[in-house]
């Protein structure tokens, strides 16, 4: 499990050209969906119309719920991406699971 963790973290890091943060799944833009691991233009524009017919993400799970995402996709996305916690606009903590 760490090795596919490490192994996730380096290939968000490289495909975003060796970002220093992590996305916020709530703000985040169409390029900046499509530069995280297996999104491209369809599934960037499947989160954000998600997100504004159903509001905020209220859990990183709650990806699942577009279509496209399933747990394969998601693992992958999980060390790029965060939603800060209730009250936070921080990446401290960075998801609830």
């Amino acid at each position: 499990m760490l090795k596919k963790l490490l192994l996730a973290c380096i290939t968000c890091f490289a495909l975003n050209g060796l970002a220093l943060a992590a996305v916020n799944i709530n703000t985040a833009t169409q390029e900046q969906l499509e530069a995280l691991p297996d999104i491209g233009p369809a599934k960037a524009r499947a989160i954000l119309d998600y997100r504004k017919a159903n509001g905020a993400f209220k859990r990183i799970d709650d990806l699942k719920n577009v279509k496209g995402i399933g747990d394969k996709t998601l693992d992958k996305l999980r060390p790029c991406i965060f939603k800060p916690r209730t009250g936070s606009g921080s990446p401290s903590g960075l998801w609830d699971v």
